[in-house]
Protein backbone atom coordinates (compact mmCIF):
# COMPACT_ATOMS: atom_id res chain seq x y z
CA UNK A 1 0.00 0.00 0.00
CA UNK A 2 2.88 2.61 0.51
CA UNK A 3 2.61 3.47 -3.68
CA UNK A 4 -1.03 3.66 -3.54
CA UNK A 5 -2.66 7.25 -4.19
CA UNK A 6 -4.33 8.03 -0.62
CA UNK A 7 -4.79 6.06 2.47
CA UNK A 8 -7.17 6.69 5.52
CA UNK A 9 -4.11 6.81 7.46
CA UNK A 10 -0.83 9.19 7.12
CA UNK A 11 2.11 6.46 7.29
CA UNK A 12 5.04 9.02 7.12
CA UNK A 13 7.60 5.93 6.47
CA UNK A 14 5.79 5.60 2.70
CA UNK A 15 6.32 9.77 2.14
CA UNK A 16 8.66 9.68 -0.52
CA UNK A 17 11.60 11.97 -0.23
CA UNK A 18 13.13 12.48 -3.48
CA UNK A 19 12.44 12.84 -7.13
CA UNK A 20 13.62 9.95 -8.50
CA UNK A 21 10.93 8.04 -5.58
CA UNK A 22 8.05 10.69 -6.13
CA UNK A 23 8.71 9.95 -10.15
CA UNK A 24 7.97 6.88 -10.00
CA UNK A 25 5.31 7.25 -8.09
CA UNK A 26 3.22 8.96 -10.50
CA UNK A 27 3.68 6.09 -13.19
CA UNK A 28 2.97 3.37 -11.07
CA UNK A 29 -0.68 5.34 -9.79
CA UNK A 30 -1.15 6.66 -13.82
CA UNK A 31 -2.66 3.99 -15.01
CA UNK A 32 -4.99 3.87 -10.99
CA UNK A 33 -6.15 7.20 -11.57
CA UNK A 34 -7.43 7.26 -15.52
CA UNK A 35 -9.40 3.38 -14.04
CA UNK A 36 -10.79 5.40 -11.48
CA UNK A 37 -11.86 8.34 -12.52
CA UNK A 38 -12.28 7.14 -15.76
CA UNK A 39 -13.05 3.42 -16.01
CA UNK A 40 -14.80 3.37 -18.69
CA UNK A 41 -11.37 5.61 -21.00
CA UNK A 42 -9.76 2.39 -22.70
CA UNK A 43 -12.70 1.00 -23.70
CA UNK A 44 -14.27 3.91 -24.56
CA UNK A 45 -11.39 4.76 -27.48
CA UNK A 46 -12.09 1.56 -28.40
CA UNK A 47 -15.33 1.52 -29.26
CA UNK A 48 -14.12 4.41 -31.19
CA UNK A 49 -15.29 3.78 -35.66
CA UNK A 50 -12.38 3.00 -37.22
CA UNK A 51 -12.68 3.01 -41.18
CA UNK A 52 -9.00 2.09 -42.13
CA UNK A 53 -8.07 -1.03 -44.33
CA UNK A 54 -5.07 -1.71 -43.24
CA UNK A 55 -3.91 -1.39 -39.78
CA UNK A 56 -0.70 -2.20 -38.03
CA UNK A 57 -1.83 -0.21 -35.16
CA UNK A 58 -5.03 -0.26 -33.22
CA UNK A 59 -7.39 2.82 -33.22
CA UNK A 60 -6.84 2.94 -29.37
CA UNK A 61 -3.01 2.90 -29.47
CA UNK A 62 -3.32 5.98 -32.35
CA UNK A 63 -5.37 7.41 -30.17
CA UNK A 64 -3.31 6.90 -26.86
CA UNK A 65 0.04 7.81 -28.46
CA UNK A 66 -1.48 11.57 -29.26
CA UNK A 67 -2.95 11.63 -25.56
CA UNK A 68 0.07 10.21 -24.01
CA UNK A 69 2.66 12.87 -26.49
CA UNK A 70 0.79 15.81 -23.61
CA UNK A 71 0.70 13.92 -20.77
CA UNK A 72 4.02 13.50 -20.60
CA UNK A 73 4.19 16.95 -21.70
CA UNK A 74 6.41 15.95 -25.07
CA UNK A 75 6.35 19.30 -26.19
CA UNK A 76 6.20 17.72 -29.50
CA UNK A 77 6.26 14.98 -32.03
CA UNK A 78 9.72 15.05 -33.10
CA UNK A 79 10.66 15.00 -29.23
CA UNK A 80 8.33 12.03 -28.60
CA UNK A 81 9.20 9.07 -31.57
CA UNK A 82 13.11 10.51 -30.19
CA UNK A 83 11.90 8.84 -26.46
CA UNK A 84 10.29 5.78 -28.62
CA UNK A 85 13.03 4.66 -30.01
CA UNK A 86 14.42 4.19 -27.39
CA UNK A 87 13.60 0.32 -26.04
CA UNK A 88 13.36 0.90 -22.37
CA UNK A 89 11.22 3.43 -23.03
CA UNK A 90 8.78 1.46 -25.40
CA UNK A 91 8.69 -1.51 -22.75
CA UNK A 92 7.97 1.11 -19.43
CA UNK A 93 5.41 2.64 -21.74
CA UNK A 94 3.74 -1.01 -22.27
CA UNK A 95 4.33 -2.15 -18.64
CA UNK A 96 1.79 1.28 -17.68
CA UNK A 97 -0.56 0.95 -20.22
CA UNK A 98 -0.92 -3.22 -20.20
CA UNK A 99 0.57 -3.70 -23.23
CA UNK A 100 -0.91 -0.72 -25.51
CA UNK A 101 1.88 -0.40 -28.21
CA UNK A 102 2.95 3.37 -28.78
CA UNK A 103 3.51 4.37 -32.51
CA UNK A 104 5.49 6.23 -34.68
CA UNK A 105 3.71 9.86 -34.27
CA UNK A 106 3.74 10.32 -38.33
CA UNK A 107 1.28 7.14 -38.33
CA UNK A 108 -0.80 8.82 -35.32
CA UNK A 109 -0.58 12.34 -37.63
CA UNK A 110 -1.88 10.20 -40.71
CA UNK A 111 -4.63 9.38 -39.04
CA UNK A 112 -5.59 12.63 -37.67
CA UNK A 113 -5.51 14.10 -40.86
CA UNK A 114 -8.57 12.12 -42.03
CA UNK A 115 -10.48 11.79 -38.37
CA UNK A 116 -13.33 13.95 -37.31
CA UNK A 117 -12.25 15.75 -34.35
CA UNK A 118 -15.72 15.52 -32.99
CA UNK A 119 -14.90 11.95 -32.18
CA UNK A 120 -12.06 13.10 -29.67
CA UNK A 121 -14.53 15.70 -28.30
CA UNK A 122 -17.66 13.44 -28.13
CA UNK A 123 -15.61 11.10 -25.87
CA UNK A 124 -13.53 13.97 -23.75
CA UNK A 125 -17.34 14.43 -22.78
CA UNK A 126 -18.44 10.94 -22.11
CA UNK A 127 -15.45 10.86 -19.42
CA UNK A 128 -16.55 14.25 -17.63
CA UNK A 129 -19.65 13.40 -17.94
CA UNK A 130 -18.49 10.26 -15.84
CA UNK A 131 -16.77 12.12 -13.76
CA UNK A 132 -19.78 14.27 -12.95
CA UNK A 133 -21.89 11.14 -12.16
CA UNK A 134 -19.44 9.70 -9.52
CA UNK A 135 -19.82 13.36 -7.93
CA UNK A 136 -15.98 13.90 -7.43
CA UNK A 137 -16.61 17.58 -8.61
CA UNK A 138 -19.60 18.40 -6.17
CA UNK A 139 -17.63 19.75 -3.78
CA UNK A 140 -16.57 22.85 -5.64
CA UNK A 141 -20.03 23.58 -6.95
CA UNK A 142 -21.31 27.53 -5.98
CA UNK A 143 -23.95 27.79 -3.06
CA UNK A 144 -23.73 23.67 -3.72
CA UNK A 145 -25.53 23.75 -6.31
CA UNK A 146 -23.70 25.06 -9.90
CA UNK A 147 -20.64 23.88 -11.98
CA UNK A 148 -18.54 27.04 -12.34
CA UNK A 149 -18.02 27.35 -16.58
CA UNK A 150 -15.53 29.99 -17.57
CA UNK A 151 -15.72 30.72 -21.49
CA UNK A 152 -13.02 32.20 -23.05
CA UNK A 153 -10.75 32.28 -26.11
CA UNK A 154 -7.08 31.94 -26.75
CA UNK A 155 -4.93 31.78 -30.09
CA UNK A 156 -3.98 28.12 -31.01
CA UNK A 157 -1.99 28.73 -33.90
CA UNK A 158 -0.30 31.69 -36.72
CA UNK A 159 1.40 31.78 -40.24
CA UNK A 160 2.84 34.13 -42.33
CA UNK A 161 1.26 32.72 -45.01
CA UNK A 162 -2.80 31.24 -45.51
CA UNK A 163 -2.58 27.73 -44.05
CA UNK A 164 -6.47 26.84 -45.07
CA UNK A 165 -9.99 29.02 -46.33
CA UNK A 166 -10.80 29.07 -42.52
CA UNK A 167 -8.20 31.20 -41.13
CA UNK A 168 -8.94 34.39 -39.40
CA UNK A 169 -6.89 37.03 -40.75
CA UNK A 170 -4.98 40.59 -39.29
CA UNK A 171 -3.55 43.45 -41.59
CA UNK A 172 -1.32 45.80 -39.94
CA UNK A 173 -0.76 49.46 -40.44
CA UNK A 174 2.04 48.30 -42.44
CA UNK A 175 0.44 45.93 -44.58
CA UNK A 176 1.52 42.99 -43.10
CA UNK A 177 -1.01 40.10 -43.06
CA UNK A 178 -0.91 37.06 -40.46
CA UNK A 179 -3.17 33.70 -40.53
CA UNK A 180 -4.17 32.41 -37.45
CA UNK A 181 -6.61 29.67 -35.62
CA UNK A 182 -8.45 30.63 -32.39
CA UNK A 183 -10.94 28.41 -30.18
CA UNK A 184 -12.63 29.09 -27.88
CA UNK A 185 -12.76 26.95 -24.45
CA UNK A 186 -15.86 26.39 -21.80
CA UNK A 187 -13.68 24.89 -18.68
CA UNK A 188 -14.75 23.72 -15.37
CA UNK A 189 -13.12 26.35 -13.16
CA UNK A 190 -12.43 25.24 -9.18
CA UNK A 191 -11.16 26.90 -6.27
CA UNK A 192 -8.96 24.19 -5.54
CA UNK A 193 -7.06 24.35 -8.98
CA UNK A 194 -8.57 22.13 -11.35
CA UNK A 195 -9.71 23.54 -14.79
CA UNK A 196 -11.08 21.40 -17.01
CA UNK A 197 -12.13 21.51 -21.04
CA UNK A 198 -15.97 20.57 -21.61
CA UNK A 199 -16.43 22.18 -24.76
CA UNK A 200 -14.43 23.58 -27.84
CA UNK A 201 -15.30 25.78 -30.45
CA UNK A 202 -13.12 26.51 -32.95
CA UNK A 203 -13.11 30.36 -34.03
CA UNK A 204 -13.16 30.40 -37.84
CA UNK A 205 -14.36 31.88 -41.02
CA UNK A 206 -16.72 29.85 -43.23
CA UNK A 207 -14.53 28.71 -46.12
CA UNK A 208 -14.01 31.96 -48.14
CA UNK A 209 -17.83 32.76 -48.12
CA UNK A 210 -18.24 35.23 -45.27
CA UNK A 211 -19.00 39.33 -44.69
CA UNK A 212 -17.51 39.59 -41.54
CA UNK A 213 -14.91 37.13 -39.49
CA UNK A 214 -16.02 35.01 -37.20
CA UNK A 215 -15.53 36.46 -33.89
CA UNK A 216 -15.61 35.07 -30.77
CA UNK A 217 -19.33 36.13 -29.29
CA UNK A 218 -20.74 34.17 -32.54
CA UNK A 219 -18.78 31.45 -31.82
CA UNK A 220 -20.45 31.26 -28.11
CA UNK A 221 -23.47 31.17 -29.80
CA UNK A 222 -22.54 27.62 -31.08
CA UNK A 223 -20.60 26.62 -28.24
CA UNK A 224 -23.75 26.81 -25.51
CA UNK A 225 -25.56 24.78 -27.95
CA UNK A 226 -22.91 21.93 -27.80
CA UNK A 227 -22.70 22.21 -23.83
CA UNK A 228 -26.51 22.13 -23.76
CA UNK A 229 -26.35 18.75 -25.85
CA UNK A 230 -23.75 17.39 -23.86
CA UNK A 231 -24.56 18.08 -20.78
CA UNK A 232 -28.22 18.42 -20.86
CA UNK A 233 -29.21 18.60 -17.30
CA UNK A 234 -26.02 19.98 -15.49
CA UNK A 235 -26.47 23.09 -13.38
CA UNK A 236 -24.17 25.45 -14.88
CA UNK A 237 -22.98 28.79 -14.01
CA UNK A 238 -21.53 30.93 -16.97
CA UNK A 239 -18.73 33.52 -15.93
CA UNK A 240 -16.83 35.95 -18.66
CA UNK A 241 -15.10 38.36 -19.04
CA UNK A 242 -16.57 41.90 -20.60
CA UNK A 243 -17.51 40.84 -24.02
CA UNK A 244 -20.18 39.16 -22.45
CA UNK A 245 -22.74 41.39 -20.69
CA UNK A 246 -25.67 41.51 -23.92
CA UNK A 247 -29.08 40.88 -24.42
CA UNK A 248 -28.36 37.65 -26.80
CA UNK A 249 -25.93 35.98 -23.78
CA UNK A 250 -28.49 36.78 -20.98
CA UNK A 251 -31.16 35.04 -23.54
CA UNK A 252 -29.35 31.97 -24.42
CA UNK A 253 -28.22 31.60 -20.56
CA UNK A 254 -32.02 31.99 -19.19
CA UNK A 255 -33.31 29.91 -22.15
CA UNK A 256 -30.90 26.48 -21.05
CA UNK A 257 -32.04 27.37 -17.61
CA UNK A 258 -28.50 28.41 -16.55
CA UNK A 259 -26.91 30.93 -14.08
CA UNK A 260 -24.23 33.47 -14.81
CA UNK A 261 -21.74 35.50 -13.36
CA UNK A 262 -20.29 38.62 -16.06
CA UNK A 263 -18.23 41.20 -15.53
CA UNK A 264 -19.65 44.11 -16.15
CA UNK A 265 -16.87 47.51 -17.47
CA UNK A 266 -17.69 51.06 -16.32
CA UNK A 267 -20.11 52.27 -19.33
CA UNK A 268 -21.33 48.86 -20.38
CA UNK A 269 -24.68 48.29 -20.48
CA UNK A 270 -25.65 52.10 -19.81
CA UNK A 271 -28.97 51.66 -18.59
CA UNK A 272 -27.83 49.14 -15.86
CA UNK A 273 -25.41 51.58 -14.81
CA UNK A 274 -28.27 54.45 -14.66
CA UNK A 275 -30.60 52.32 -12.72
CA UNK A 276 -27.59 51.72 -9.85
CA UNK A 277 -26.61 55.02 -9.25
CA UNK A 278 -29.99 55.83 -8.51
CA UNK A 279 -29.92 52.90 -6.10
CA UNK A 280 -26.97 52.92 -4.33
CA UNK A 281 -28.49 55.69 -1.66
CA UNK A 282 -31.41 53.81 -1.34
CA UNK A 283 -29.77 50.20 -0.60
CA UNK A 284 -27.82 51.07 1.65
CA UNK A 285 -27.95 47.85 3.77
CA UNK A 286 -27.42 45.57 0.97
CA UNK A 287 -23.62 45.11 1.85
CA UNK A 288 -20.94 43.82 3.51
CA UNK A 289 -17.09 44.43 4.94
CA UNK A 290 -14.81 41.81 5.93
CA UNK A 291 -11.32 41.99 7.31
CA UNK A 292 -8.81 39.58 7.60
CA UNK A 293 -5.37 40.04 9.34
CA UNK A 294 -2.24 37.64 9.23
CA UNK A 295 1.18 37.79 9.52
CA UNK A 296 1.08 39.32 5.97
CA UNK A 297 -0.47 42.54 6.37
CA UNK A 298 -4.30 43.41 6.03
CA UNK A 299 -6.89 42.52 3.44
CA UNK A 300 -10.50 44.16 3.57
CA UNK A 301 -12.67 43.20 1.24
CA UNK A 302 -16.35 45.35 0.61
CA UNK A 303 -19.52 44.25 -1.02
CA UNK A 304 -22.13 45.95 -2.05
CA UNK A 305 -25.42 44.69 -4.22
CA UNK A 306 -28.68 45.88 -6.31
CA UNK A 307 -30.86 43.35 -7.08
CA UNK A 308 -33.73 43.07 -9.71
CA UNK A 309 -32.74 45.98 -12.29
CA UNK A 310 -34.77 45.82 -15.30
CA UNK A 311 -32.95 45.26 -18.26
CA UNK A 312 -35.01 44.51 -21.59
CA UNK A 313 -36.95 42.29 -19.82
CA UNK A 314 -34.01 40.47 -17.62
CA UNK A 315 -34.37 40.97 -14.25
CA UNK A 316 -30.23 41.46 -12.99
CA UNK A 317 -28.22 41.94 -9.87
CA UNK A 318 -25.53 44.00 -9.88
CA UNK A 319 -22.49 43.37 -7.24
CA UNK A 320 -19.33 45.25 -6.85
CA UNK A 321 -16.26 44.05 -4.79
CA UNK A 322 -13.72 46.37 -3.72
CA UNK A 323 -10.51 44.62 -2.01
CA UNK A 324 -7.50 46.20 -0.82
CA UNK A 325 -4.25 44.74 0.62
CA UNK A 326 -2.12 46.37 3.40
CA UNK A 327 1.22 45.98 4.83
CA UNK A 328 4.02 48.41 6.52
CA UNK A 329 4.93 49.87 3.17
CA UNK A 330 2.22 49.26 0.40
CA UNK A 331 -1.41 49.71 -0.21
CA UNK A 332 -3.25 48.08 -3.12
CA UNK A 333 -7.09 48.22 -4.20
CA UNK A 334 -8.54 46.08 -6.69
CA UNK A 335 -12.17 46.68 -7.82
CA UNK A 336 -14.63 43.74 -9.55
CA UNK A 337 -18.06 44.36 -10.63
CA UNK A 338 -20.53 42.00 -12.12
CA UNK A 339 -24.07 41.43 -13.16
CA UNK A 340 -25.94 38.24 -12.80
CA UNK A 341 -28.89 36.45 -12.85
CA UNK A 342 -28.64 34.85 -9.26
CA UNK A 343 -30.39 36.07 -5.88
CA UNK A 344 -27.69 37.89 -3.88
CA UNK A 345 -28.02 37.89 -0.10
CA UNK A 346 -25.70 38.76 2.57
CA UNK A 347 -24.77 35.21 3.16
CA UNK A 348 -24.24 34.53 -0.87
CA UNK A 349 -22.67 38.36 -1.84
CA UNK A 350 -19.11 36.95 -0.71
CA UNK A 351 -18.80 33.58 -2.71
CA UNK A 352 -21.14 35.05 -6.08
CA UNK A 353 -18.15 37.26 -6.22
CA UNK A 354 -15.26 35.33 -5.52
CA UNK A 355 -17.25 32.91 -8.78
CA UNK A 356 -16.84 35.41 -10.83
CA UNK A 357 -13.71 35.91 -10.28
CA UNK A 358 -12.98 32.30 -11.10
CA UNK A 359 -12.86 33.15 -14.34
CA UNK A 360 -9.13 34.37 -14.62
CA UNK A 361 -8.48 30.37 -14.01
CA UNK A 362 -9.32 29.68 -17.16
CA UNK A 363 -6.14 31.92 -18.65
CA UNK A 364 -4.03 31.59 -15.49
CA UNK A 365 -4.10 27.87 -14.82
CA UNK A 366 -5.94 26.92 -18.08
CA UNK A 367 -4.15 28.74 -20.78
CA UNK A 368 -0.89 30.07 -19.95
CA UNK A 369 -0.03 26.74 -18.13
CA UNK A 370 -1.19 24.74 -21.56
CA UNK A 371 1.36 27.24 -23.15
CA UNK A 372 3.97 27.86 -21.45
CA UNK A 373 4.49 24.89 -19.06
CA UNK A 374 5.34 22.08 -21.34
CA UNK A 375 1.95 21.14 -23.18
CA UNK A 376 2.83 24.03 -26.08
CA UNK A 377 -0.53 24.64 -26.53
CA UNK A 378 1.11 26.84 -29.71
CA UNK A 379 2.82 24.46 -31.60
CA UNK A 380 1.86 23.41 -34.61
CA UNK A 381 1.73 20.00 -34.18
CA UNK A 382 0.43 19.48 -38.01
CA UNK A 383 1.72 21.95 -40.34
CA UNK A 384 -0.59 21.45 -42.98
CA UNK A 385 -4.07 20.10 -41.56
CA UNK A 386 -6.46 21.79 -39.69
CA UNK A 387 -8.17 18.27 -38.92
CA UNK A 388 -5.66 17.30 -37.52
CA UNK A 389 -4.95 20.30 -35.50
CA UNK A 390 -8.22 20.23 -33.67
CA UNK A 391 -7.49 16.25 -32.95
CA UNK A 392 -4.15 17.26 -31.11
CA UNK A 393 -6.14 20.10 -29.69
CA UNK A 394 -8.46 17.45 -27.96
CA UNK A 395 -5.77 15.14 -26.75
CA UNK A 396 -3.91 18.07 -25.28
CA UNK A 397 -7.36 18.86 -23.19
CA UNK A 398 -8.00 15.32 -22.28
CA UNK A 399 -4.45 14.85 -20.85
CA UNK A 400 -4.28 17.91 -19.24
CA UNK A 401 -7.36 16.88 -17.15
CA UNK A 402 -5.77 13.60 -16.02
CA UNK A 403 -2.87 15.06 -15.05
CA UNK A 404 -4.50 17.63 -13.12
CA UNK A 405 -6.19 14.71 -11.46
CA UNK A 406 -2.97 12.92 -10.90
CA UNK A 407 -1.75 15.91 -9.17
CA UNK A 408 -4.66 16.73 -7.00
CA UNK A 409 -5.47 12.83 -6.17
CA UNK A 410 -1.80 12.17 -5.31
CA UNK A 411 -1.24 15.03 -3.27
CA UNK A 412 1.77 16.01 -5.20
CA UNK A 413 2.22 19.28 -3.95
CA UNK A 414 2.76 18.28 -0.84
CA UNK A 415 6.10 17.24 -2.17
CA UNK A 416 7.17 20.24 -3.95
CA UNK A 417 9.48 21.57 -1.28
CA UNK A 418 12.26 23.74 -2.29
CA UNK A 419 13.14 24.23 -5.89
CA UNK A 420 11.53 21.40 -6.74
CA UNK A 421 7.99 22.02 -9.04
CA UNK A 422 5.96 20.00 -11.17
CA UNK A 423 7.48 21.15 -14.10
CA UNK A 424 10.92 19.49 -12.89
CA UNK A 425 8.92 16.52 -11.80
CA UNK A 426 7.66 16.08 -15.24
CA UNK A 427 11.40 15.93 -16.82
CA UNK A 428 12.39 13.39 -14.44
CA UNK A 429 9.37 11.60 -15.66
CA UNK A 430 10.29 11.59 -18.61
CA UNK A 431 13.69 10.37 -17.85
CA UNK A 432 12.87 7.19 -15.43
CA UNK A 433 10.55 6.29 -19.03
CA UNK A 434 14.06 5.82 -20.75
CA UNK A 435 16.42 4.96 -17.98
CA UNK A 436 13.91 3.81 -15.16
CA UNK A 437 12.48 0.32 -14.58
CA UNK A 438 8.56 0.11 -14.14
CA UNK A 439 7.64 -2.78 -12.37
CA UNK A 440 4.78 -4.17 -14.00
CA UNK A 441 3.51 -6.24 -11.19
CA UNK A 442 2.96 -3.39 -8.96
CA UNK A 443 0.78 -1.59 -11.14
CA UNK A 444 -1.29 -4.81 -11.37
CA UNK A 445 -1.24 -4.81 -7.75
CA UNK A 446 -2.40 -1.04 -7.65
CA UNK A 447 -5.16 -1.93 -10.08
CA UNK A 448 -6.16 -4.59 -8.30
CA UNK A 449 -6.65 -2.74 -4.94
CA UNK A 450 -9.98 -0.69 -3.90
CA UNK A 451 -8.69 2.81 -2.34
CA UNK A 452 -10.29 6.16 -2.48
CA UNK A 453 -8.93 9.00 -4.30
CA UNK A 454 -9.84 12.19 -2.51
CA UNK A 455 -9.02 15.76 -4.76
CA UNK A 456 -7.21 18.44 -2.43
Amino acid sequence: MSDSISSKKKDTKSTPNNTKEITKKILHNLPKTISHFFPDFISGLRRMPDSRKRTEYELLELMMGGITMHLFKEGSRNAYNNDRRDDKFRSNYESIFNGIRLPHMDTVDDQFRNQDPKLLEDFKAAQIRGLIEKRVLHKERLLGKYFVVAIDGTGVASYKKRHCNKCLTKTYSNGKTVYFHNVLEAKLVMLNGLTISIGTEWIENDDDEYEKQDCELKSFYRLSEKLKKYYPRLPICIVGDGLYPNQKVFEICERNQWKYIITLRDGNLPTVWEEVRLLLPIEEDNKIKQTLINKNGEKETSHRWIEKIDYSGHKLSWIETVETKRDSKTEKTNRFVYVSNLEIKEKTAAQISCSGRLRTKIENEGFNEQKNNGYELEHKYSEVSLKALKNYYQCLQIAAMINQLLVLGQKLKMYLKEKITIKHLWKNLKAFLLYGEIDREKIIELNSIRIQIRLE
